[in-house]
């Protein structure tokens, strides 16, 4: 599939605005809309799945074992290094059990015995139980031709959705896999359809619907009005389908700079709270301004899942994929054998 800057665009902001969210929590200065990164995450990953398999022919369990193998290793890289620290006592507050931590490799949500919350190990993988859940049902739909797709990943989390509504239910892991927020892939594939048969609105409307997103979530923030996917999902489709319009008509420039940072958003999310958690600890021996720490955070997190991109993501999904893993920023000589 060609390289969307609008994608790409998006993946650095959601993981940037995470990075904020977090940076602000432990800062004490809160930027709660920071975690809708999330919700535009969501609509992303349907867009780009649904995309994927209609530019090619994709085979269900090649499909599953293409996502696992790009999903898991650098997750389970850094759940690992959350729990030698939660082991070695660097995370006083991590209560360790057997079932959570498996539940947490194997992506299974189960309730953390640190705070009951159906958090695993790493607290940002939850996202990730939700992103397996989507691929398992997904690669379900490929059995079928490609135009019926979206009606049943549609059908499907619809059902789930409307009996999590109707049923209200109690057991946690029921309640987990019928919220809303699963509705947000669906409206992510169903954008990569309108993107492949050229139904996107034109660029200036895209410009239009970029600008009520974002003025939205300010207004949620702002306002401290509810958080949650009712009210960031149809944001973050305003913001996916805005962001792609622009770029069809011709409107958007290219920077490379912040599509790297979108090809390195994976690390970012995952390894960015290492970081600020260090910076916040040093921050108790020297005074720091709370902007300026809060700004220092990001960047440092930033930073962290930069080095954890090209350091481990990049050389791993090389690994994977029987490629040679050169320094591919360095060429190589013209003596080289």
């Amino acid at each position: 599939m060609q390289t969307l800057y609008s994608i790409q665009y998006l993946r650095a902001l959601a993981a940037l605005s995470v990075v904020l969210f977090h940076a602000g929590e432990r800062g004490d200065m809160h930027f709660t809309i920071g975690a809708a990164g999330v919700d535009v995450f969501f609509v992303v990953s349907g867009f780009i799945m649904m995309a994927i398999s209609d530019s090619r022919p994709t085979r269900p369990v090649a499909f599953l074992r293409n996502r696992f193998l790009r999903i898991a290793p650098s997750y389970w890289a850094a759940t690992v290094a959350m729990l030698l620290g939660g082991l070695l006592g660097l995370f006083p507050n991590l209560q360790i059990t057997l079932a959570h931590t498996l539940g947490s490799f194997l992506f299974v949500p189960i309730p953390s015995p640190s705070n009951g919350q159906l958090w695993p190990l790493l607290v940002q993988g939850w996202t990730l139980n939700y992103e397996i859940f989507f691929y398992v049902v997904f690669a379900l739909t490929l059995f079928a031709p490609s135009k019926l797709r979206l009606a049943l990943l549609a059908g499907t989390f619809g059902l789930f959705s409307v009996a999590g509504m109707l049923i209200a239910p109690t057991s946690p892991l029921i309640a987990f896999y019928t919220a809303p927020v699963i509705l947000e892939f669906v409206a992510g594939a169903a954008i990569a359809k309108l993107w492949r048969h050229g139904q996107l609105p034109p660029a200036w409307v895209g410009v239009i619907l970029v600008t009520l997103a974002i003025a939205g979530f300010a207004t949620i923030e702002i306002r401290h009005m509810p958080f949650g996917a009712w009210s960031c999902g149809p944001l973050a489709v305003l913001l996916v389908t805005g962001a792609l319009s622009i770029e069809i008509g011709g409107w958007l420039p290219k920077l490379r700079p912040l599509a790297y940072l979108g090809d390195s958003s994976y690390s970012i999310y995952l390894w960015h709270t290492f970081a600020i958690s260090v910076l916040l600890k040093a921050a108790t021996i020297i005074t720091i301004p709370p902007v300026l720490l809060v700004v220092a955070s990001v960047a440092v997190g930033t930073l962290a899942g930069i080095i954890a991109y090209e350091g481990l993501e990049r050389p791993l999904q090389f690994l994977l994929r029987g490629k040679r893993s050169s320094l591919w920023r360095f060429p190589r000589s013209k003596t080289a054998p």
